[in-house]
């Protein structure tokens, strides 16, 4: 695996090279904004994953991270930031960011995380990016059907009350299967880290209720909230208030 790693503290940048060399993956390191970004316009295709830190000199992480999505929607992206706020945590997934570590982080969280975007990424591959599903009605071509909605792991395409909704990205899609799956059974935030993002313990829990988020602004264009915050536990997906 290869690792573009943008970063401004030469520190951490050293430290995580050394884990990154115990997984015998390679590294790219960038100082400032700017250099990150060139650094992936002169090899779009040839990093497996890019960390990504929001403080940076010449050029704010936000505006990289924006620059890089331009360039490929596809590439996995980990922002690692001191900032802990709800609303900076949704602002960087709504730029793309497939994850979000907040420092201070464990190295070992870091490498997890890395493990398991990777593996989802490649799970991903398989459908081709920007492929246009072709929309059907019939349940037999949807491995998830409730009474108003369906949903294709083949085609990545979910509809709700017959509505595609749209827009979704990779981890977007797999939080609303994981949930669609197994109707009204409610999850904790642990378990959705482990089901979707395949990691436990490392998870930062934040991360869920970022996706969240997203996921429930997509589905309220199309139709009634149909994923639910049990409070204390966890979320659910109910499709009930479809009936009557």
């Amino acid at each position: 695996m290869k690792i573009l790693m943008i970063e401004d503290n030469q520190s951490v940048a050293e430290m995580m090279g050394m884990f990154f060399q115990k997984e015998s993956w390679d590294v790219v390191n960038a100082y400032d904004g700017e250099e990150g970004l060139n650094a992936f316009k002169a090899d779009p295709d040839g990093f497996d994953i890019i960390t990504l830190d929001l403080n940076l000199p010449t050029m704010d992480g936000m505006q990289v991270a924006k620059e890089i999505r331009a360039i490929s929607e596809t590439v996995p992206l980990i922002m690692l930031t001191a900032r802990d706020s709800e609303s900076d945590q949704v602002l960087g997934l709504e730029l793309g960011a497939d994850d979000y570590v907040t420092k201070p982080f464990s190295p070992m969280t870091l490498v997890a995380r890395i493990k398991a975007l990777h593996r989802r990424a490649e799970v991903t591959e398989t459908v081709p990016a920007g492929a246009a599903p072709e929309t059907t009605t019939e349940d037999d071509d949807f491995d998830v059907v409730t009474p108003h909605f369906q949903l294709s792991s083949k085609t990545r395409e979910a509809l709700l009350a017959g509505k595609p909704i749209e827009g979704l990205t990779p981890k977007e899609f797999d939080l609303l299967r994981t949930l669609a799956k197994s109707p009204k059974q409610v999850f904790s935030r642990e378990q959705l880290l482990q089901l979707v993002w395949d990691y436990e313990y490392y998870g930062d829990e934040r991360t869920v209720d970022a996706h969240i988020k997203k996921l429930r602004q997509k589905i309220e264009k199309v139709g009634p909230q149909v994923i639910q915050t049990v409070w204390g536990v966890g979320y659910k997906f109910d499709d009930s208030e479809l009936d009557g």
